[in-house]
């Protein structure tokens, strides 16, 4: 088992730009965040009429949650998504600028009691659900360094604004296209006890199996198990979800200890543990459907790879 694979360079249209983010924050400072929300109405209005390929990326997600819709409902399934996700990263900047109003509880504490008795770190997995600012926010009472393994922001703008290593000392950033996908950086924060936080619905440079969600085979990685198998140590599911205008409820979704078994398939087993990661992600958007934020075609690339396979690629 390999911790990293070729991925194909899909080209990215690039969203948001220093001009639209000035506007944004200087109409938070002028009409706070109820006023900066009723923006958004119009901006996204435009988005769902004017960019198609917005559109088609989060209709892969509508299709399958929302199945019985109409072609005229799913439309206005994409437009609530856009509106709500403009309201995450509104959040999100006013909660890096020290915003006060916005309450962030916790639910789930006890689940990682033991976890945080060991002197070794864990895996911290996420997923595009709701607002993970929010989540970064909470693990400052962990009182331990939080390393984000992602990519490089290749927006010079929405690095800016969205400030991602704006923690200081408590935050780093491990490449994801790093040699190996930064597995030496990661083992060794997770020696020191460090927060390893992965993506666990985007492949990126990890290795990836193909399970059930929302009804069809996707894409999922399997990075944070293998990772966690290897270190021994256990993996951390946390979601974020808006409940209104001003409190967010950050939950320890699961907890996983993956290990792997003598003689047996290491494939099936990862596959095992990402099906209940995804089970666990059809929980969270049954209950809160407008707070996934895949906009990307997991399950295209699933059946992209089924098709190479049976071609013999």
């Amino acid at each position: 088992m390999t911790t990293a694979e070729p991925i194909r360079k899909i080209p990215v249209r690039k969203r948001g730009n220093a001009l639209g983010f000035w506007f944004f924050k200087t109409s938070l400072r002028a009409f706070g965040l109820r006023g900066a929300y009723g923006l958004l109405y119009l901006v996204c209005a435009y988005y769902l009429l004017f960019d198609r390929a917005a559109v088609a990326s989060a209709l892969a997600y509508i299709r399958r949650r929302f199945p019985d819709h109409n072609w005229l409902w799913r439309r206005m399934d994409v437009y609530l998504l856009f509106v709500n996700q403009g309201k995450n990263l509104l959040d999100r900047y006013y909660l890096l600028a020290g915003g006060e109003g916005i309450a962030i509880r916790v639910e789930g504490l006890e689940k990682v009691a033991d976890v945080l008795n060991e002197r070794q770190g864990f895996v911290l997995l996420m997923a595009h659900l709701g607002n993970w600012q929010a989540i970064m926010t909470t693990l400052r009472r962990f009182n331990r360094k939080i390393h984000l393994v992602m990519r490089p922001e290749d927006n010079p703008a929405v690095a800016e604004s969205l400030r991602i290593d704006a923690g200081g000392e408590n935050i780093a950033v491990i490449s994801s296209e790093d040699p190996l996908g930064g597995i030496v950086a990661i083992m060794d924060a997770i020696k020191q006890g460090g927060i390893v936080a992965i993506m666990g619905d985007r492949s990126y440079a990890f290795a990836s199996v193909d399970i059930d969600f929302l009804g069809d085979p996707a894409r999922f990685s399997c990075g944070a198990f293998h990772i966690a198998a290897l270190a021994d140590c256990p993996v951390v599911m946390l979601t974020a979800a808006k409940k209104s205008h001003s409190e967010y409820v950050v939950a320890i979704a699961g907890v996983f200890r993956p290990r792997y078994q003598p003689k047996a398939d290491k494939r099936r087993q990862l596959r095992g543990w990402v099906q209940e990661f995804a089970a666990l992600m059809e929980q969270y958007v049954t209950q809160y459907p407008y707070q996934c934020f895949l906009f990307y075609d997991i399950w295209r690339e699933a059946a992209d790879r089924t098709d190479k396979k049976s071609n013999g690629q």
